[in-house]
C-alpha cells in the first residue's frame, strides 16, 4: 500500500527492475512485472483507509467473513475489512504477537499462480514462537487441511516452512524478539525480493530518496540487506552468493 503509486512506480521499477501494468481493480492499482512474470502488487490506498504505508504479504481465502471470524477467535486483530475491490474481498489484520498481514476471496490475478515458483519474491514471518504461529495461521487460514489443494506445513532446520505443492509459500522462524519500537525486531512479515546486484540496487534506492534499514547479512547462499523506499515501507533484496557487487 502507498499514497503515490506513480512515485512507488518510478522507485520500485528503478531499484528492482519492474515494469507495471494495469489491473481490473481501478487506477490506483498496479501489478509489478519482471521478465513477463507477476512480483507483487502496489495499490495508492494507504491514506484512504488510514494504514501505514507498507508491503503486506496476502493469501488467498475462500471465505472472507469466515477468515475474519477465525481472526478474532484467536485473539488477534481484524484491522480493516472485508472491503469489496473489483473481483473480490479484501482485509488486513495483525496476529496475537501484531505481525501484519492481509488475506482476499475472490479472483486472483491472472497467471499468478502458474508463474509463482519462478516469481522473485518470497516471504518470512520472523516471531517468537514459530510453532504458535503456525498453528495460528494454520486454522485462520486452513493451512494442512486435507482437502486437495491445501498448503502443507513442515519444520525443517529451525523454521516452518508452508508448502503448496513443490512450491514454497513462506517460511516462519522464531526466536528471542524482543519487546520493542524498532520494527526491525518486533514480530512481521518480510518480504524479500531477488536483484542481480546487491550494492547497484542499494545505491539507486538511497540515489531515489531511500534507505538502508540493516547491514547486509550474508548466509552460505545468499546476501541480503533491509531497505526502506522514501515513504518508509522496509522490503529486503537479496542477491545469491557469487552475484556480480
Amino acid at each position: 500500500m502507498t499514497r503515490d503509486l506513480e512515485n512507488a512506480q518510478a522507485f520500485y521499477g528503478a531499484v528492482l527492475g519492474w515494469s507495471f501494468r494495469p489491473t481490473r481493480l481501478g487506477e490506483g492499482f498496479s501489478v509489478a512485472m519482471r521478465d513477463g512474470v507477476p512480483i507483487a502488487g502496489i495499490g495508492a490506498l494507504a491514506g484512504r483507509l488510514g494504514v501505514p504505508v507498507a508491503w503486506t504479504p496476502y493469501f488467498a481465502v475462500d471465505d472472507a467473513d469466515i477468515t475474519s471470524a477465525r481472526v478474532r477467535e484467536r485473539g488477534a486483530t481484524m484491522a480493516v475489512g472485508p472491503l469489496t475491490f473489483g473481483t473480490g474481498r479484501a482485509a488486513l489484520a495483525a496476529d496475537p504477537d501484531g505481525a501484519v498481514f492481509g488475506f482476499w476471496q475472490g479472483e486472483v490475478i491472472p497467471d499468478w499462480t502458474a508463474h509463482r515458483h519462478h516469481a522473485a519474491a518470497s516471504l518470512e514471518l520472523r516471531t517468537r514462537d514459530a510453532f504458535a504461529a503456525a498453528v495460528f495461521y494454520g486454522d485462520v487460514l486452513d493451512w494442512a487441511c486435507e482437502r486437495p489443494g491445501c498448503c502443507d506445513v513442515s519444520y525443517e532446520h529451525d523454521h516452518v516452512v508452508i508448502r503448496r505443492g513443490h512450491d514454497t509459500v513462506a517460511r516462519i522462524s522464531g526466536g528471542a524478539v524482543e519487546e520493542a519500537p524498532d520494527p526491525q525486531i518486533r514480530p512481521r512479515w518480510h518480504i524479500h525480493f531477488d536483484v542481480p546486484d546487491l550494492e547497484a540496487a542499494v545505491d539507486t534506492a538511497v540515489r531515489l530518496g531511500g534507505r538502508t534499514a540493516s547491514p547486509v547479512q550474508t548466509t552460505g547462499d545468499s546476501r541480503r540487506v533491509a531497505l526502506g523506499d522514501p515513504d518508509g515501507a522496509l522490503f529486503t533484496i537479496v542477491t545469491p552468493q557469487g552475484a556480480s557487487g
